[in-house]
């Protein structure tokens, strides 16, 4: 007999391998598959403890083992007895994922061959690792979402090989969501890909001890839901957080950034948070401002305090040499290291050393010693001066080269878990606030992981281009990235290498770009505007505010402030929401409409949460654009008054001044100033 009733759960156990299937909450299993030995229960991934739950059934026959936890229901073949070849390796132990109802196949391991390799495969790299793969079944038709953050421009990516590693702009959470009814965590941290192809789905781990995933049941909210549960809820946003976030590369002094934030004030235009880019700093790795440029920083942050503003300052992973840290923390083992000795990974410049880089180093944040250390140090640079808000940024982390082979972490090998590095380090400034006794925590990250919702963490998506094409793949990204559980998410509005704010043609991709962040989760101005520039702690950009933009843009932006404070109380509400459901405040169609064929091939229009649909324009002269109402509601142009059943498509008018907008059936939403 193979098999094993593990009460929660049930094992098989052949050829030198173990397979376990667990009740992992409501609808949920957790399925881990070890290569000569025994499960592994202490390598790092993004599942807690076992979610609340029933009791799972598990039947055991000779040839076969079923699993049955909710809504969803796990078949295990142990061989094909009976098939004219008895005993076929590439069979034996497979897995088949039904829906419990009706006993429909939901997703199924597929072979690579009959006779080897299985589904699940291990070639030996040494030392008790291997280069795993995973595979399944391919679905005509299949449409698949989330996977985190990506630049490729697909929103649906069945047929995309997708790299899970992390990158500047290019960010893995590894969950996949299916319209067949299911959704799948792949919960390791290892660098690798998958492959989402006609002929079969594959993942693949390039160097980890053993395959570990995790699979529920449901329709697209259900699986955001369950996930929720499974990984960690987001905290509440706060409600400062869900106004508008003013932000350039770069405000070079105290003078130059309080001037910016007086200037709306004066103009009594709204502003939550201002941002102190890079190179505020001593030098790298120090973590404090730099008396020069930043003489008085606890008057600064007075100051904004009594405008009701919060600042927002840049911490990096990266240490110089020249940093007073540096030699403290190499001492003490707080940085990645390698296999070969050196710890340096990356060239970057840094006050002092005239047109040379300086090869920094990068704190491990898979390493409690390491977390404390740095939080430390930013407690005495930045908390004790009324400072809440960080600005996470390089936290891939940005090591030259990009590759993690041979590299050491707290955690393990590079090539294992170094897709854990941003959560970790969004981690190690949510616990040390907490610990400080903040209750209120959102850092803003340029990469992420699953789980990372848990320590508010916010993602925006990196540095990105300056023109429509980049817009339109922003749409689909962020809707991907609500599809992979991290409900906070923003851009850089109007994109960040470059833009002129004399041209006009950029003046229309900033307004359309400015329109389009107005419904974003987070509402944040940033980018590096003019010609590119010599990196180095004197660059800045050109001004980014919203009157830099000329007579005929300034009114438009401003209605768009305004719009956005009206509309605080209702994204405030799709926040708690969020906090407690998982499901995210900008919703694909599909998340609120299963039902409506047409709302699954909407990749250019969302819902802000359930009431609002937004549709972006984002070609240049457009003023008008197809919208495609999603069955089951009526929809009222917010701009007509006029309402229309749903299920059909219209094309309706996108003035340069606003693009459409629809109420749900009877919401009542603020998208009109009250006349006096």
């Amino acid at each position: 007999m193979h098999f094993r009733d593990l009460g929660n759960g049930l094992e098989w156990r052949a050829n030198g391998e173990t397979l376990r299937i667990e009740a992992w909450g409501p609808d949920a299993v957790r399925v881990r598959a070890t290569p000569g030995g025994p499960v592994l229960d202490d390598l790092p991934g993004a599942l807690l403890d076992v979610p609340p739950g029933g009791k799972p059934e598990i039947g055991i026959a000779e040839h076969h083992a079923t699993l049955v936890n909710g809504a969803l229901t796990v078949r295990v073949d142990a061989d094909t007895a009976g098939s004219v070849t008895p005993y076929l390796p590439a069979t034996a132990g497979r897995l088949t994922f039904l829906r419990t109802e009706d006993g429909a196949e939901l997703l199924a391991e597929q072979p690579a061959h009959f006779w080897w390799p299985g589904p699940r495969s291990a070639a030996p790299n040494g030392n008790g690792y291997h280069r795993l793969e995973q595979r399944f079944r391919a679905y005509p038709g299949e449409r698949l979402y989330g996977l985190g953050q990506h630049t490729h421009g697909m929103f649906d990516q069945k047929g995309a090989v997708v790299d899970l590693v992390q990158r500047n702009g290019e960010v893995t959470i590894p969950l996949l969501v299916s319209d067949r009814g299911y959704g799948l965590l792949w919960n390791s941290p290892a660098v690798g890909r998958v492959e989402l192809a006609e002929t079969g789905t594959r993942w693949v781990a390039d160097s980890a001890r053993q395959i570990d995933y995790w699979v529920t049941a449901g329709a697209p909210a259900d699986v955001l839901r369950r996930y929720a549960d499974a990984t960690g809820h987001a905290p509440e946003l706060p409600a400062w957080a869900a106004g508008f976030w003013q932000c350039k590369l770069r405000y070079r002094t105290q003078d130059e950034l309080l001037e910016v934030a007086r200037e709306y004030q004066r103009r009594g235009l709204p502003l939550s948070v201002i941002v102190c880019d890079f190179f505020h700093w001593t030098h790298l790795g120090e973590w404090r401002f730099d008396p020069e440029e930043w003489p008085d920083p606890a008057g600064m942050v007075r100051e904004l305090d009594e405008m009701g503003v919060k600042l927002m300052v840049s911490v990096w992973p990266s240490v110089s040499p020249v940093s007073e840290n540096y030699h403290a923390m190499l001492d003490q083992g707080l940085f990645i290291g390698s296999d070969y000795g050196p710890v340096a990974h990356a060239d970057w410049p840094d006050k002092g050393l005239g047109a040379y880089s300086a090869q920094v180093a990068f704190y491990d944040s898979t390493n409690p010693a390491a977390r404390d250390h740095v939080w430390e140090r930013i407690r005495r640079g930045y908390h004790e001066l009324g400072i809440t808000v960080f600005w996470l940024d390089a936290c891939e982390p940005e090591i030259r080269p990009g590759h993690q082979t041979g590299l050491r972490y707290h955690a393990g090998p590079g090539l294992e878990v170094a897709n854990l590095y941003p959560r970790e380090n969004a981690r190690m400034v949510h616990d040390g606030l907490r610990a400080a006794g903040e209750t209120e925590v959102i850092s803003l990250n340029r990469s992420s992981w699953a789980g990372a919702q848990r320590y508010g963490a916010a993602l925006w998506s990196g540095d990105i281009g300056t023109d429509f094409t980049t817009l339109r793949a922003q749409i689909k990204a962020g809707l991907n990235v609500m599809m992979s559980g991290i409900p906070w998410w923003t851009t850089d509005i109007g994109g960040f290498h470059g833009g002129d704010p004399d041209d006009p043609a950029y003046r229309e991709v900033l307004v359309r770009w400015f329109q389009y962040g107005t419904f974003c989760p987070l509402f944040r101005l940033h980018g590096f505007r003019g010609p590119s520039q010599l990196l180095e702690p004197a660059m800045t950009g050109l001004p980014n505010e919203v009157w830099s933009y000329g007579d005929e843009v300034y009114p438009i932006l401003v209605d768009h402030l305004r719009l956005r404070e009206r509309l605080r109380p209702y994204v405030m509400e799709q926040m708690r929401a969020a906090a407690e459901t998982g499901l995210p405040p900008m919703r694909p169609l599909f998340l609120e409409f299963p039902d409506d064929e047409g709302a699954w091939e909407v990749d250019d229009a969302f819902l802000l949460g359930p009431d609002l649909l937004v549709a972006p324009v984002t070609a240049a002269g457009a003023r008008e654009r197809t919208v495609h109402l999603p069955a089951g509601a009526r929809w009222t142009d917010a701009w007509t008054g006029h309402e229309h059943a749903g299920g059909q498509t219209l094309t309706v008018a996108a003035p340069i001044e606003r693009i459409p907008l629809f109420v749900r059936d009877d919401a009542r939403l603020p998208l009109h100033e009250e006349q006096a």
